[in-house]
C-alpha cells in the first residue's frame, strides 16, 4: 500500500497514544467536535466491516484513516443505507502536514482499497457542513454533494462520487446501480 512517500499500515494498540494526542489538535476537533474516541478499543475492535490505517511519510506518523461498510456498521449512524458501499474519514494530525497533497494520496489509496473488493459500488464520505475546507478537498477529488442533514449531534453535507452517478434519494440518500468508476480517480 504504498506510493510516493506515503504509505498506508493498519493501526495498532501502539498507535493510541499518538491518535489520543492528534485529538486535542484544533483542527482535528473542528471537524468532529461531537465526537470521542477510545482509539484502543476501536483499533481492538476492527473487523471486516471497519478498518483503521496509519498513514506515513518516510516512516512517520502523520494521519489516520477509517474506513467502514455503512450497511453494516453497528450504530446504524447511516441508517438503512443499501449493502456494498464504504464511507471513509480521514484525520491529518499535524498542521504542518495540512495542504501538502498527503490526504490526496491517502484517499487514492483508501479508494484503491475499497474497490479491490469487487462488491463495493460507492464511497461515500460526511463533512461537517461547515467544514468547507473539506468539502473543498472531496469536491477537488470529484465527490458531489449528495444530501445535507443530522446525523447524531452533527449537520453533515454528505458526499458522493460524481461523473452523473444515478442516485436513488431515500429517507438520507442510498445508491443504486452503481458502477467503479473512481469518484473522479479513474478506478
Amino acid at each position: 500500500m504504498t506510493s510516493g512517500n506515503i504509505k498506508l499500515r493498519p493501526a495498532t494498540v501502539q498507535d493510541a497514544p499518538l491518535l489520543h494526542y492528534w485529538d486535542t489538535k484544533a483542527h482535528v476537533i473542528a471537524c468532529a467536535p461531537n465526537e470521542t474516541h477510545n482509539w484502543i478499543e476501536e483499533i481492538n475492535n476492527d473487523n471486516e466491516w471497519q478498518q483503521h490505517l496509519i498513514a506515513e511519510l518516510n516512516g512517520q506518523p502523520i494521519g489516520v484513516m477509517q474506513i467502514i461498510d455503512p450497511h453494516n456498521e453497528v450504530t446504524h449512524y447511516w441508517d438503512d443505507i443499501e449493502p456494498n458501499l464504504r464511507a471513509i474519514d480521514i484525520w491529518i494530525g499535524e498542521e504542518s502536514h495540512l495542504a501538502n497533497g498527503y490526504g490526496t494520496e491517502m484517499m487514492r489509496q483508501a479508494i484503491e482499497l475499497c474497490f479491490a473488493l469487487p462488491a463495493v459500488t460507492a464511497i461515500i464520505i460526511d463533512p461537517l457542513s461547515n467544514n468547507l475546507r473539506a468539502i473543498n478537498f472531496y469536491r477537488k477529488l470529484g465527490f458531489l454533494d449528495w444530501y445535507e442533514g443530522d446525523f447524531e449531534e452533527d449537520h453533515c453535507l454528505g458526499h458522493a462520487p460524481g461523473a452523473n452517478w444515478p442516485l436513488k434519494l431515500k429517507r438520507i440518500s442510498a445508491f443504486t446501480n452503481l458502477k467503479k468508476i473512481g469518484c473522479g480517480l479513474e478506478y
